[in-house]
């Protein structure tokens, strides 16, 4: 009978004999992490797998980051872990609503979030995460910004930079949309002195409550770099977890049970072992048009920000 462990040893095993670099996101489980070269937020990934020597690239996460690792790296394979791991996010606005959208507001500067289809990235101008999305909303010359598809970010962008007339689209995360100011009230009586820690991706009853708000790696790095001793975290529960692995001398708690995303839980250990095995997973193909095209608003976010 296998173990993790000895499924671990056979996947590093083969990807050094494939030549394959494993990302993982940071919602990924903790014995994926584990077996992968690099962990982190979806752009970071595709910057590291840019970076890396590996002629194949095996994304553990969805697929619109696997796209985003093919526009960044469009000589090298790339595979996606689980061929049903999507993002509801990124499907919530089609090229067709979104011309729509800029014949609506013409003369509008159109900022995607990276949890976009590659296709929708080729109809934008510029492209954001959400620990950059400040910093380049703030440097666009335009005052008029169409921001899509999320209204939380959006709404959370729009506060730090009051300057700018940012129209947003009805649109966002599920999971991180299912907690409620109500999730709040009830975790800071249960744990008063600790420090809540959410992702923009909540709704504005949620983010005007925070200590700290920022993306998954800035909760992340901010957890380990504070000297508080307990933390409610408000966005993907793994990372519970994996925080609690990384510093054990610290408490941690998930702001909401419901903030699960179902897609990331699709991939598993053994998804992984087949794909380096060669025998599971889905290779990312996008047209030369669709990543020249794609690759022009990333790259405008780099000059940005």
């Amino acid at each position: 009978m296998n173990t993790i462990k000895n499924i671990q040893d056979q996947i590093l095993k083969l990807k050094k004999e494939h030549d394959i670099c494993i990302l993982a996101h940071a919602y990924q489980s903790q014995d994926i992490w584990e077996i992968a070269d690099f962990v982190g937020d979806s752009y970071g990934l595709s910057q590291q797998a840019a970076k890396s020597h590996q002629k194949t690239v095996l994304l553990c996460g969805v697929r619109f980051m696997a796209e985003t690792v093919k526009i960044l790296s469009p000589e090298k394979k790339v595979l996606l872990s689980h061929p049903q791991a999507g993002c509801p996010m990124a499907q919530q606005i089609s090229p067709a609503k979104l011309a729509a959208l800029k014949e609506t507001y013409p003369g509008y500067t159109v900022a995607a979030y990276i949890n976009t289809t590659s296709e929708l990235k080729t109809l934008c101008d510029v492209c954001v995460t959400s620990s950059s999305a400040v910093k380049i909303i703030r440097n666009l010359e335009n005052q008029n910004i169409l921001f899509i598809p999320d209204c939380n970010l959006g709404a959370w962008i729009a506060r730090q930079v009051p300057e700018k007339n940012l129209q947003l689209v009805t649109g966002g995360c599920p999971a991180h949309a299912s907690v409620h100011k109500t999730d709040v009230e009830q975790m800071r009586c249960l744990y008063p002195d600790a420090k809540l820690l959410v992702h923009p991706e909540c709704l504005p009853e949620v983010t005007d409550q925070a200590d700290y708000v920022g993306s998954t790696t800035g909760i992340m790095e901010y957890a380990k770099n504070s000297s508080a001793k307990s933390f409610i975290i408000g966005t993907e529960n793994s990372i519970v977890q994996h925080l609690q692995f990384s510093c054990p001398d610290r408490q941690f708690y998930a702001l909401s049970k419901d903030c699960v995303c179902s897609n990331m839980k699709l991939t598993t250990l053994m998804d992984v072992y087949h794909c380096v095995q060669g025998t599971g997973g889905e290779e990312i193909v996008l047209s030369d048009d669709v990543m020249t095209k794609a690759r022009r608003c990333i790259d405008t976010m780099l000059t940005l920000g």
